[in-house]
């Protein structure tokens, strides 16, 4: 925002259609109507992300794990189920059963009556000299026929797959024959090279072409091998047995062994059979959008009732509806793929980074949202919930201002430490045997506690992208060492100085009544850099010179009320945080300069004169933070001017000009109370006395 003084005198340059227009795009009505539009539209955003990431199958209705024992109440079988194998233990029985199985083949005669008319036909035209040899092997031949050939590649899956025997059918009727009486093309060949090497060599025999008189005639029965092996596979029982209708399976306590955890595994696998359809997994989306939609819009009524100042804030609400997005979709991702434990994700970065920017109340309230819409993905949710919610609580005592990075890695020891104890006594109340720990989980909490360091530097990237200010960044800029403070100590050291006073009394004050105390000091650092502009024109600068004896009382309060504007644009040039900004803006709100106000006035007696020349830009404290820097600065300044310094003068002195700032209605637009002013009060009253108290006089040496 812009702050800016004018006099009503530009005003008559201005278009009167577009003053309209400023008014109508800027009123409470349409703020009220884009501000709600804004909430639904990422209300809508927000919960089409979660459930699209949510896993779409029907979660179990119970869980369980063996040799653990079981968390719900006793369990009564409500309708007959079998009890189904575990699948190795039915592959294993499939695998032996197929031992005994036998694929079919067929001999085909048609292609042994061809193949051998064809070496007839080769025997009749052949070599008289030739023809006895070349009857041996057509005999031998057509003896490897009646054995049969089997095709390669059929041949060298049969001893692949350590078949034996086959079924060979013929005339319709199968006979078991042993895979190693059959021949192969190449042994058939072999066979009729050596049927006669007495009389003719196999270089003789080769030029014969033999090769084309041989073909296998064993042909594989797809239909009856595949209807064969389908048969001994069926014959193999998925179940071990029955459950009865009504039938106890398990009570409360009772350690789940092998025959319950079947027992059980088969009854969710009955349950999903009967369930699982489109209705059904239309109903768990329905669900799913509803039960985040309800969580969702308890936090905006949580926002609306108790933190109004975060609920028009959109940056606020931007930042907190990414949190509760990202860590919900980052529990269905790892739970889906199953990467990793969901535990090692740090939920607790959540309350510790709400704590820094906001309040304790609303980083639980989150959290707890958070946990809830994570808990129907998991298998465990009950437990979930308990051990995050614990280690939430301790992340938010334990960061309650953080101010150094050692204060991270204290709180990340201690919420891992705390949420390995819980679960230990969650497992001690659960098992009563300490060999069956899940030393899984603890590693997965200590795992979870490294990751939880990540939360400095991601503080430092959402304070640029969210424009929130930390308590880091205000112990860093509230060094005097920085170069604005230092170029202000230099420049106007009495300004520095007052300064300084300021920011130690208005600390004091906000710890006093509850406030951030770090926020106030840092903000009184730098409320007053605009005097570094013109430094002497500020009494706190001069040294016996007083420029505004040379000017009108209307230049001098003109000169005045600019520092709060140049102290904007400095602000705006070092890049300092918009809270900052705001104290530079507030700390003397829609107040006058009434020493030079009050000086016109008596000078011209019977003009009438324009206040806003004399009035600050404001606006006035929105912050108890704002209104406390307000009080301060102008009691410490006005102190400087007591004659005397005693309880009663500096009891009036602060009675009077807070007094007065409440009358004027400087802090009608905060929420700061009469018991608050009054403590305050009582933390001017009793620091200005320790700052301005009598010194003893030293006594002289006589001579």
């Amino acid at each position: 925002m812009d702050y800016f003084f004018c006099t009503l005198a530009p005003l008559k340059e201005v278009n009167l259609k577009n003053i309209v227009f400023m008014i109508r795009y800027n009123s409470p009505h349409r703020q009220t109507r884009l501000g709600m539009l804004y909430k639904i539209g990422i209300t809508l955003i927000a919960i089409s992300l979660i459930v699209y990431f949510y896993p779409r199958e029907r979660t179990d209705s119970y869980q369980f794990e063996l040799g653990q024992p079981w968390k719900y109440g006793q369990l009564i079988a409500e309708f007959d189920f079998p009890i189904y194998k575990d699948e190795a233990a039915v592959k294993k029985e499939q695998d032996s059963v197929m031992r005994n199985y036998m694929p079919y083949f067929r001999k085909e005669k048609s292609i042994s009556e061809q193949k051998l008319n064809g070496l007839e036909t080769f025997l009749a035209s052949a070599e008289t000299g030739r023809s006895g040899t070349l009857k041996i092997v057509y005999d031998q031949l057509k003896k490897v026929y009646e054995q049969g050939i089997i095709g390669h590649e059929h041949l060298a899956k049969l001893k692949s797959d350590t078949i034996d025997n086959i079924m060979i059918v013929e005339d319709n009727s199968a006979v078991a024959y042993r895979v190693e009486n059959f021949y192969s093309e190449k042994e058939a060949y072999e066979k009729l090279l050596t049927s006669d090497t007495t009389r003719y060599g196999k270089q003789i025999m080769q030029q014969c072409d033999l090769h084309q008189y041989i073909a296998p005639n064993v042909m594989y029965d797809r239909e009856k091998s595949e209807s064969a092996r389908e048969e001994l596979l069926n014959s193999v029982s998925w179940s071990s047995g029955m459950v009865v209708d009504g039938t106890k399976i398990i009570d409360r306590g009772e350690i789940i062994e092998r025959r319950t955890y079947d027992i059980l595994h088969s009854l969710l696998r009955e349950m999903d059979e009967r369930r699982e359809t489109n209705t059904q997994k239309q109903l768990i989306l329905g669900g799913q959008i509803l039960f985040v939609g309800i969580l969702i819009a308890c936090f905006f009524f949580y926002l609306d009732l108790f933190r109004q100042d975060y609920y028009d804030r959109n940056r606020t609400i931007l930042l907190l509806m990414a949190m509760i997005v990202g860590f919900p979709v980052l529990a269905s991702l790892m739970v889906t793929h199953s990467f990793f434990n969901v535990y090692i994700i740090p939920f607790t970065m959540v309350p510790i980074i709400v704590r820094i920017f906001m309040d304790s109340r609303t980083a639980f309230i989150v959290h707890f949202i958070i946990l809830l819409l994570c808990s129907i993905v998991l298998r465990y949710p009950y437990e979930f919930i308990l051990i995050q919610s614990v280690g939430g609580l301790v992340g938010i005592y334990s960061l309650r201002e953080l101010s150094q990075r050692s204060q991270l890695l204290r709180a990340a020891l201690l919420v891992t430490l705390v949420e390995m104890l819980f679960y230990f006594a969650y497992e001690m109340v659960h098992t009563n045997d300490l060999a069956k720990l899940d030393t899984g989980m603890y590693i997965s909490l200590a795992v979870n506690g490294l990751l939880l360091l990540f939360t400095y530097p991601l503080l430092f990237m959402l304070e640029k992208a969210f424009g929130f200010t930390s308590n880091v960044t205000l112990v860093e800029l509230s060094n005097i060492n920085t170069s604005l403070l230092r170029r202000m100590s230099e420049v106007a050291p009495g300004t520095f100085q007052h300064s300084l006073q300021v920011s130690n009394i208005a600390a004091e004050a906000a710890r006093k009544i509850g406030a951030n105390s770090q926020l106030v000091r840092t903000g009184a650092l730098y409320h007053d850099i605009g005097k570094i502009e013109n430094p002497v024109f500020f009494t706190e600068n001069q040294s016996g010179i007083n420029p505004h004896n040379n000017l009108s009382c209307m230049e001098s309060a003109q000169i005045i009320i600019n520092h709060v504007t140049d102290g904007l644009r400095l602000a705006d040039k070092y890049n300092l945080p918009k809270v900052i900004r705001n104290f530079i803006a507030t700390h003397h709100g829609k107040g006058m300069t009434k020493y030079f106000y009050i000086s016109y006035r008596n000078e011209h007696p019977d003009e009438e004169i324009d206040k806003a020349l004399f009035t600050y830009p404001g606006p006035n404290p929105s912050t108890r933070e704002e209104a406390i820097l307000m009080m301060t600065d102008a009691v410490e300044a006005a102190s400087r001017s007591l004659k005397e310094y005693t309880e009663e003068s500096i009891g009036e002195l602060v009675d009077h000009i807070v007094d007065a700032q409440v009358a004027d209605g400087a802090f009608r637009e905060c929420d700061i109370t009469f018991k608050d002013v009054e403590i305050i009060k009582s933390v001017f009253k009793e620091k200005l006395k320790t700052v301005y108290h009598t010194r003893i006089s030293y006594p002289e040496l006589k001579k």
